[in-house]
């Protein structure tokens, strides 16, 4: 199973970083990531594997969403096939 997390915040210093290890904490893969500074926003696109997550998916979610109000940030975690479902046309 795949997830989508979505970040958004004011750039600064380790986002990616921060994002990244949290992942690897609770045994999320990163399969692909995009990133953007925009006239000094942050925005980040993750694709995660989460079959070998070490919570489960609602505490996954919970964790990453606590890790965005720590550091300013809004982090955002939806289940592919959700994310897929809200933008087919």
């Amino acid at each position: 199973m795949n997830a989508v997390i979505i970040v958004t915040g004011k750039d600064t210093k380790g986002i990616v970083a921060k994002v990244s290890a949290k992942c690897v904490e609770l045994g999320a893969n990163i399969a692909d990531i995009s990133q953007t500074v925009m006239s000094g926003y942050f925005a980040m696109i993750l694709l995660v594997e989460t079959d070998g997550i070490s919570v489960p998916f609602p505490e996954f979610v919970d964790k990453m969403e606590t890790l965005g109000g720590e550091n300013g940030l809004i982090i955002k975690v939806m289940h592919e096939d959700i994310f897929n479902s809200m933008h087919r046309i």
